[in-house]
């Protein structure tokens, strides 16, 4: 096979899996329909199993048509520590002590506040929580964030079509929370170390501007929520036995270790096997961790990194091609279909990018990424954690592009006209 049909293959794959995000709701219905393949129709409906599921067919042909040794050299020569990452700060951020301390938290704030506790509590959770992913990292947040919001929105009693509104606001403002700082958007990362963007340039040209989308979006979605409210993340939270402050202090600190140790994969999965050896010594602490569903999200991550690491060709010419304003609708479009990392590192590669652009493009990425599951590195946790509250127990490809249309316009505006 040569390099031209082997990437054109790669193409087709990528749209299969694309098409197969589109259509995971409908094998979940199949599921139902006949029990008999219940088994295979429920796997291949799990959206975090698409694209590794796809990436191995792309392996297997590279295989078949360039040898084993050339498709094993293509998979161990990308970079996987995103995946890991996301895994590793998934299942830490989501431990008991750690959720207990951040709802407690909210908890009181929601209290000073000249509204409802649930309604309080619950714009919280779609505003603070968000721009929180600043400090702590966009995928600490979603699985904060999450976790909070499962048992007050996304429960099945709530109408679906509010259920998505809410999940794309959700998923818009992790994208563009996390702008107020340079290391923890996915996106921003890509370019801030090439382009000499610190955390002050990007508070003072995307993080005020992303501020003020999250809490527009956060306060719209809380008031179409307002009717279906009851209780807050405190009142679960509350059933729980208390967790003693040295063991809360010691989640923390593994917590914040793992986020400063982001880039360097030996690092922080040293301390993911100390906190692992943690729990299990203090077990009565603990609920139980979300490995299944962390390493879900990382195979999905990790396949979305095999199969986009042969789609440059094709993209990097529209990107380069592009001028500042359609570059940024460009970007905004193209982040739907593919991971708005990848997209931004493809950006970094023009030489002699103006200002302008690198701005417009960065913007645009964020501003997409919660029009679709692949749209930003976070959203597959969000997925795998909130997915149980709506009907089949799946969230529709379609139904979260609707819901995160509106959230998203209003980032854009956010980006374009402040």
């Amino acid at each position: 096979m040569s390099d031209t049909a082997l990437q054109y293959t790669a193409l087709a794959l990528f749209a299969l899996a694309l098409a197969h995000t589109f259509a995971a709701k409908q094998f979940e219905r199949l599921s139902h329909r006949f029990p008999r393949h219940a088994g295979l129709f429920h796997l291949l409906g799990e959206v975090e199993v698409v694209f590794g599921f796809w990436a191995i067919v792309l392996i297997l042909t590279m295989a078949l048509g360039q040898g084993g040794a050339q498709a094993l050299a293509y998979a161990e020569s990308r970079n996987y520590t995103e995946p890991l990452f996301v895994f590793v700060v998934m299942v830490v951020a989501a431990s008991r002590p750690v959720l207990r301390t951040v709802v407690w938290a909210v908890d009181t704030t929601a209290r000073l506040l000249p509204m409802p506790n649930a309604l309080a509590s619950a714009w919280l959770g779609l505003a603070a929580v968000p721009l929180l992913g600043s400090v702590i990292t966009e995928p600490a947040a979603m699985t904060i964030a999450a976790l909070m919001l499962a048992p007050q929105v996304f429960r099945p009693d709530v109408p679906e079509r509010i259920k998505y509104f809410a999940l794309g606001v959700l998923f818009v403002n992790i994208s563009i929370g996390g702008t107020l700082t340079s290391y923890a958007a996915p996106p921003v990362l890509m370019v801030a170390a090439t382009w000499q963007w610190d955390s002050a340039f990007m508070f003072s040209h995307f993080g005020w501007k992303a501020a003020v989308a999250v809490l527009a979006n956060a306060t719209l979605a809380t008031v179409l929520l307002r009717k279906h409210l009851h209780g807050s993340s405190a009142d679960a939270a509350a059933k729980e036995a208390p967790v003693p402050l040295p063991v809360v202090l010691v989640h923390l600190a593994l917590l914040a270790g793992v986020v400063l140790l982001a880039h360097h994969p030996v690092a922080f999965l040293g301390l993911f096997l100390l906190f692992l050896g943690f729990t299990q010594a203090y077990e009565r602490h603990q609920s139980p961790l979300i490995l299944k569903e962390a390493l879900l999200v990382g195979f999905f991550l990790a396949g979305l990194v095999v199969l986009g690491g042969m789609q440059a060709w094709w993209l990097q010419p529209i990107v380069s091609s592009l001028e500042p304003l359609a570059l940024f609708f460009g970007a905004l479009g193209l982040t739907a279909v593919t991971d708005n990392a990848a997209l931004t590192y493809l950006g970094s590669l023009i030489a002699g990018i103006s200002d302008d652009a690198k701005y417009m493009l960065v913007a645009g990425a964020v501003a997409g990424g919660g029009l679709t599951v692949i749209a930003n590195a976070p959203n597959p946790a969000g997925v795998a954690l909130l997915k149980r509250g709506f009907e089949d127990e799946s969230i529709g490809a379609g139904g979260l592009l609707l819901g995160a249309l509106l959230p998203t316009v209003l980032a854009a505006a956010a980006f374009l006209l402040l």
